[in-house]
């Protein structure tokens, strides 16, 4: 990307320079309010109050523990929520594949050069309204949160492993799109008009030019966005939708604390988990 230079300073330093003053600006702001709290942080009632509730988690205090003995210590327990935490695994992956087949279907009229034809196709009007809905589309989807997606769909479907897939889906839907649009923005168009010059069809550019260039790309956003929905999965839990992540909130109304440090192990085996084989598979594309 060129910068823009205006006398010595360019295009990027200043906005540097802007984010800085904004980031002290708001600091000053925030601290300089009498209720800030930042007094709170350190004073003993508070790291007391911190160290009460690590003793807890850990079963330390018997009176909030079953019969003394801490839920992560019970093998009957891992038992039970090990079944919660496969169903918060197969949520993350019905999520990621929803949004992925969406975007497979949507992410190529949403690019500006396939629309307009720049990349050797037949520009057309109705392109060029199918380009801006989806982006439309795209950008709806990702500005609503899932925690949001989530309590509209409960009011649809019965709360479950389901409504929590499609509302994370949702979410990803309008990122992955974007993104992958993007990349087909920026690639080179050489092949594609190549291809288009050599008399090949719309279905056969689209295959053979755009889409082995996108591929990689597209797969590794998509197994990024797998590692942040499992994590994702225990806000979309506290609406009712499955898994692990409402079992954490009724732990939590319950004062069931060491059911909750047990719940976040088991948040730790899946999250390292699907990390370790993102990464594997992503080697595995980068290398294709």
């Amino acid at each position: 990307m060129k910068q823009l230079k205006r006398g010595n300073i360019t295009f990027a330093r200043a906005s540097l320079y802007a984010f800085m003053a904004l980031a002290v600006g708001s600091w000053a702001y925030i601290l300089a309010g009498a209720d800030s709290g930042l007094e709170d942080m350190f004073s003993g009632r508070a790291w007391g109050n911190a160290g009460g509730f690590l003793k807890q988690l850990m079963g330390l205090e018997d009176s909030l523990t079953d019969g003394g003995r801490p839920a992560f210590l019970d093998l009957g327990r891992w038992a039970e929520t090990g079944k919660l935490a496969y169903r918060t695994l197969l949520m993350s992956v019905l999520a990621i594949s929803f949004a992925g087949v969406g975007v497979l279907l949507t992410f190529l009229p949403a690019a500006r050069n396939v629309s307009n034809g720049e990349l050797g196709g037949n520009p057309s009007p109705a392109l060029g309204v199918l380009y801006h809905l989806l982006r439309f589309v795209f950008a709806f989807t990702r500005a609503v949160p899932e925690l949001v997606w989530a309590m509209v769909i409960v009011f649809v479907l019965s709360p479950g492993v389901l409504p929590g897939a499609i509302a994370l889906g949702l979410h990803n839907y309008g990122i992955v799109g974007r993104l992958s649009a993007e990349v087909v923005e920026n690639m080179d168009p050489g092949p594609a008009r190549a291809l288009r010059s050599a008399g090949a069809g719309n279905l056969q550019m689209l295959a053979y030019g755009i889409i082995p260039q996108a591929r990689a790309q597209f797969l590794t956003y998509l197994l990024y966005r797998w590692e942040v929905v499992i994590r994702t999965t225990v806000v979309v839990g506290f609406v009712s939708a499955g898994g692990l992540g409402r079992e954490f909130r009724l732990s939590l109304s319950f004062f069931q604390y060491t059911d909750v440090a047990l719940i976040i192990l088991w948040y730790l085996i899946l999250v390292v988990a699907v990390d370790l084989l993102s990464g594997f598979l992503r080697r595995m594309v980068r290398a294709d």
